[in-house]
């Protein structure tokens, strides 16, 4: 009945959630406690959730530091550089921005830590997409598939888990997955580009002079449409974002009426303006003086968490202060920075305390271990001496529907001593279960991706409906090159 619960609630969260039903917050609460009254377990239903908090409490406050970390630093304009240098690559091209989100996502990820990634991502390509705009959930997507292929990193977590949980050499696990992931984040540039042609021959190629400065004309923005990249040749007069129009054409240009995106709402552009405020080159949080010093400071904290010289949450506390002490020595301007950010940091921290209750319940309740017996269970006796590729299987939903922790410490074991008794050994099962990493970052228990939604201002729903596909095919290929090559 546990088992049945289990999968029940998961699939009631995700469709209520994804039809916008519900708020993943709300969800992420009432589901679970609804659950846990019809399991008759109610009376324990506080215990499950200050639990679940508990667990959960040294991730939200990483979370709460590091976006007020991150948040000076764009306001000191420590990422400025990287938007330039990014738009200088992409060229206003929808194409090119694609794959740039997941050349700078892979690139970020090497630090091992997927909110720092999103953070970093978001900052420097959001702006992109929303003058030009593109589709927000192409950035989500393809920034956490690509995060979640690095995330296979020894320091990244699932490796070292699973080196931990079957008493095994990490670097023996990930070495010689290192051709099979290759493909996979060579597949992730492949899907960005197919990404990219698709918004391109939506919105055409685009040259933007100035994307750094502030819109100024309150209805409509002129950009310029490439002699023949587009529906129209020469140039198509196009209002909205996608709907044909006429009317305003001259010499290849495109006029883009800005109230159309806004449903036809002039009072609402200044919130446009409000949204590329922080990446006016004149804005007066800008230290240039200090570039040098805030460069280094973050290196410094990268260096110190890859090398987990404290607590990931202590690093963000310590580094935030500093950043907010040497850049805005006044109170005032510490205040107004911190108002700044308050609206991420209490939605981003909300949400992870909200999804302390979900899994608090599927852990306390004991549905996670009835789901995981389950699905073991259902192996066929004649796939034993396949366990490498059925634990890569597993992996897909698995690392979806449960935590790391519970996967690797919980289900991961069982396989491998299923494995053994054919002759498997723990090594192929545990590069296997590395396989399900680019659909778990988009799980909706992993907080990193609430960094992610948030910062980008996408719904949760919206992005789980457009990744998952793309994260399964993701896992996908890297399972069947981990085949090919020999490895599992």
């Amino acid at each position: 009945m546990l088992t049945i619960l289990g999968f029940v609630m998961i699939a009631t969260f995700l469709v209520l959630i994804m039809t916008k039903k519900m708020s993943p917050i709300a969800a992420l609460v009432l589901i679970p406690a609804l659950f846990c009254v019809l399991v008759g377990q109610g009376a324990k239903l506080g215990d499950y959730v200050i639990e679940g908090v508990g667990d959960l409490a040294p991730t939200a406050a990483m979370l709460m530091f590091a976006i007020v970390y991150f948040g000076v630093m764009i306001d000191v304009g420590l990422f400025d550089p990287i938007v330039r240098g990014i738009l200088r690559f992409c060229k206003a091209d929808p194409m090119r921005i694609v794959v740039g989100t997941a050349l700078l996502a892979s690139i970020v990820s090497l630090d091992g830590d997927g909110s720092t990634t999103f953070m970093i991502t978001v900052s420097a390509m959001y702006p992109l997409y929303k003058r030009l705009k593109m589709s927000l959930v192409v950035l989500t997507g393809v920034a956490a598939t690509a995060n979640g292929v690095m995330n296979t990193l020894p320091w990244g977590g699932p490796t070292a888990r699973a080196a931990t949980a079957l008493k095994v050499d990490a670097t023996d696990i990930f070495v010689p997955m290192i051709p099979a992931l290759a493909v996979g984040l060579l597949a992730v540039f492949l899907l960005s580009y197919v990404l990219g042609l698709r918004e391109r021959k939506r919105l055409g190629t685009l040259t933007l002079d100035e994307v750094l400065e502030p819109v100024t004309e309150p209805v409509t923005e002129t950009v310029l449409v490439e002699a023949g990249r587009g529906s129209g040749g020469k140039g198509t007069a196009r209002t909205g974002s996608g709907s044909g129009g006429g009317g305003g054409s001259s010499a290849g240009g495109v006029s883009y009426d800005k109230g159309a995106d806004s449903k036809g709402s002039d009072a609402e552009e200044p919130a446009d303006d409000e949204e590329f405020k922080g990446l006016d080159p004149n804005r007066s949080t800008l230290r240039p003086r200090l570039y040098w010093f805030n460069a280094g400071l973050t290196l410094v904290l990268l260096t110190a968490m890859i090398m987990q010289l404290m607590p990931i949450p202590v690093l963000f506390l310590l580094g935030a202060a500093l950043a907010l002490t040497v850049n805005f020595p006044s109170m005032k301007d510490q205040r107004a920075r911190i108002a700044a950010h308050a609206d991420n940091v209490l939605n981003v921290s909300g949400m992870v305390f909200a999804a302390a209750v979900f899994t608090g319940v599927l852990t306390g309740t004991g549905m996670v271990e009835h789901m995981a017996d389950w699905l073991v269970g259902a192996v066929p006796e004649g796939m034993g001496p396949h366990m490498g590729i059925v634990t890569g299987l597993l992996s897909l939903p698995l690392t979806y529907f449960m935590s790391n922790d519970g996967f690797y410490f919980g289900v991961l074991p069982v396989l491998a001593e299923a494995g053994a008794a054919h002759g498997v050994s723990p090594l192929e099962v545990a590069r296997a279960s590395i396989v399900g990493q680019p659909l778990h970052m988009s799980s909706p228990l992993v907080p990193a991706v609430y960094v992610l939604v948030g910062m980008a201002k996408v719904e949760f729903g919206d992005h789980t409906r457009f990744t998952v596909k793309w994260a399964v095919l993701t896992s996908l290929v890297v399972l069947a090159a981990a085949i090919l090559f020999g490895t599992i």
